[in-house]
């Protein structure tokens, strides 16, 4: 090669002949400092590659415009960062960048198109999958092309290309409404070629979708058969346990199309048990009645091991006091006042009156974490913890509703003396609290951390044990205990564990626990919704019991901004905490219905009287406050909390993107934000004025 335009000479060495001269108009701008060492065979002299030879070549490639072959020392790079260009026989464009010792720059003429992560680097043989894998976005465009141009009223075109018409389509409501309804896919899906012809994007799901909800349909049916051949009668059409699972299936939908709404799927799950029994769908009555019972206990476990593992201890040392006092107190007030309410308005025997206030004061987590992650990945209340600091006393009153009523509900339906009925609160806690230590040091223990099945045994013998708990208490008479040692072995087990390297919010046994949710959740408020039988309902005892509810919540708000003292929340975040704990749902669907359970044949008329009223009470509660905790959270989070100025990143949340104890910060945070009320540093405006007459010096940079 030569510096002076003439044409360079290149050598290759062919195997058994002489070398040939391949010349190649090329004009060398620079010399390049390092050469690129090159494995491609050479050509020989007459064009054909040569399969056997070795020959490995050392060859300075420069900035070569009408270059027909580039050769490159490494193999591009597949993803992200800055260094990674596509394969460069796939597209003959003079103008990218060739190789790294190029002198030009992909930034003096726009970035080098690089390979998508999402295509697969061999080529297929099929070609319907080479046409598909990355169908959903090309057959997006083409579908609302031809969608927009019959809207237009003519011939399709690209949407760059259409000449004025609009994209009717992308604007209409019912394009939003499927958006809506489809999810995002986290990769590149297959379809048929002829999907999009009969099923057109975005009017239809996607084949991955559809996909999906066979294969669960195929996996019911076979179930279904299984238990016909084992059962019998009670699993054919028309049988109890058929009816069950075909009210899980509905209620499940049910929940879907609520979400739909932004609303709590548990209310869709709700209403479609309250359908199914008054049209006379579901018949869970009779015998059947000791199966549902014991879903509702282990519904149960699995809600109160999630609020135990949802606690982290090194932060619940920091904020214990605000903790304990946001969630006791206020709970005791509208415990209290539902009390007293339905013991005067109702006619309620006081013991009856006080179980009913022990389950309507308790706050449902699932309606306030998806309305306050919302709120959170915008901004709101960020700085302060707020939301954060709501699920954790949610968790609190849970654990305290269920221990509570335990205890009253062992005194009720116990025959034993007074001195039994006396020791049922110091047991139960005392009793509580020791089974929470002891089981939450075995499941350290036992498997041992580095054991390759460890995320399924911890799962399992956290689970067990809380089974264990609530049945035993149960069994030897206090029932209050039970409960309490739930959660508490549950927040131990988390305490070991997360001295052992374990994250909260990257919990695999928390993701354990909120996938069996996802199975008992349908189960448990379509159960409780087929509890209510609308033709028996009392229409005093659903207006009085409304207004209860109600009062008890107002006066519950109230309370809560004023003990929120020494906090650092403002006037109006204290009165958006209190807002935010008026929403029930969980703990009333699986304690409603148990007083009645309680009763047996030599219950009186008036005490199956009381325990109907505990249950309409708990499921109306469900019904008023959880749409309406939902949307006053939603519409007033905007406006009473602050907003920082730059919300959190939270891609490194865990899979249900829930708020965890660890963030929150009333006492000691420091994170940016915009609150007017909060004064400014008179040390920093100090100095900010005596600095006032030193001029901004700014510095450039010249490259």
């Amino acid at each position: 090669m030569t510096a002076t335009g003439e044409p360079a000479a290149r050598e290759d060495s062919s195997a058994g002949g002489p070398p040939a001269i391949i010349t190649t108009p090329t004009t060398i701008l620079a010399p390049s400092p390092t050469p690129i060492h090159s494995d491609v065979p050479m050509p020989n002299a007459n064009g054909s590659g040569n399969g056997s030879g070795s020959h490995k070549s050392t060859i300075v490639i420069e900035s070569q415009p009408k270059r027909r072959v580039s050769i490159i020392s490494d193999p591009p790079v597949i993803g992200g960062g800055g260094s990674g260009y596509d394969n460069p026989a796939y597209e003959q464009n003079p103008r990218r960048k060739i190789s790294q010792t190029s002198t030009h720059s992909h930034t003096d003429i726009g970035p080098a198109r690089r390979k998508s992560i999402l295509k697969e680097t061999v080529p297929h043989d099929n070609e319907s999958d080479r046409a598909s894998t990355h169908s959903y976005e090309n057959y997006r465009q083409n579908a609302l092309d031809v969608l927009n141009s019959k809207y237009n009223g003519h011939p399709h075109t690209s949407m760059g290309d259409s000449n004025g018409g609009g994209n009717y389509v992308e604007e209409s409501w019912m394009y939003t409404f499927c958006l809506k309804c489809r999810g995002e896919e986290p990769s590149a899906s297959w379809e048929p070629p002829f999907w999009q012809k009969i099923f057109p994007y975005p009017l239809c799901p996607t084949f991955r979708t559809v996909s999906r909800l066979i294969s669960i349909i195929l996996i019911g049916v076979l179930i279904w058969i299984t238990a016909f051949v084992i059962i019998g009668d009670s699993a054919a059409p028309g049988g109890q346990l058929f009816g069950l699972v075909v009210l899980t299936v509905a209620a499940n939908f049910g929940g879907y199309v609520i979400s739909l709404t932004t609303l709590p799927r548990l209310i869709g799950m709700l209403l479609v048990g309250i359908l199914f029994q008054n049209v006379g769908w579901v018949n869970l009555d009779g015998d059947f009645s000791k199966v549902t019972a014991h879903l509702r206990k282990f519904a149960l476990t699995i809600i109160l091991t999630r609020a135990g593992l949802e606690m982290e201890p090194e932060a619940f040392k920091k904020v214990y006091k605000t903790i304990l006092k946001l969630g006791i107190i206020p709970w005791c007030v509208e415990a209290v006042v539902m009390a007293v309410m339905s013991h005067f308005l109702l006619d309620l025997p006081w013991i009856w009156s006080f179980l009913l206030g022990s389950i309507i004061a308790a706050v449902s987590p699932a309606v306030v974490v998806p309305c306050l992650f919302r709120l959170r990945t915008k901004g709101y209340g960020v700085a302060k913890g707020i939301p954060t600091l709501v699920v954790a006393v949610a968790g609190v009153d849970d654990a305290l509703s269920v221990a509570i009523f335990g205890i009253i509900s062992t005194v009720m339906f116990s025959d034993k003396g007074l001195g039994y009925q006396i020791a049922q609160a110091p047991v139960c806690i005392l009793g509580g609290l020791g089974f929470g230590v002891v089981w939450g040091t075995l499941a350290r223990i036992f498997p041992e951390k580095g054991d390759a099945y460890v995320v399924p045994l911890r799962t399992l013998l956290l689970f067990t044990g809380g089974l264990m708990a609530i049945y035993g208490s149960e069994e030897l008479g206090f029932e209050g205990a039970g409960p309490l040692a739930v959660v508490f072995s549950a927040f131990v087990s988390n305490l070991f564990w997360c001295k052992d390297g374990w994250d909260v919010e990257d919990n695999p046994v928390s993701t354990a626990f909120e996938i069996f949710w996802m199975i008992f959740e349908p189960i448990l408020f379509g159960l409780t919704g087929a509890t209510i039988k609308i033709r028996e309902l009392d229409s005093h005892t659903v207006s009085v019991g409304a207004a209860c509810i109600f009062t008890g919540a107002i006066i519950r708000i109230l309370t809560t901004a004023g003990i929120a003292f020494g906090d650092r929340l403002n006037t109006k975040e204290k009165f958006f905490v209190g807002l935010s704990w008026m929403a029930k749902a969980t703990v009333q669907a699986a304690l409603g219905p148990v007083a009645l359970k309680h009763l047996d044949e030599n219950s009186t008329d008036d005490e199956r009287n009381w325990a109907n009223i505990v249950q309409t009470i708990c499921v109306f509660s469900i019904v008023l406050t959880a749409p309406l905790g939902a949307i006053l959270i939603s519409v007033t989070g905007t406006k009473l909390l602050t907003k920082t100025k730059q919300p959190q990143d939270l891609t490194g949340w865990r899979r249900s993107h829930r708020p965890s104890i660890r963030d929150i910060s009333i006492i000691d945070e420091e994170e940016e934000r915009e609150d007017p009320e909060i004064p400014e540093d008179k040390e920093t405006h100090d100095n900010t004025l005596n600095n006032a007459h030193i001029p901004t010096i700014s510095y450039t940079y010249n490259t």
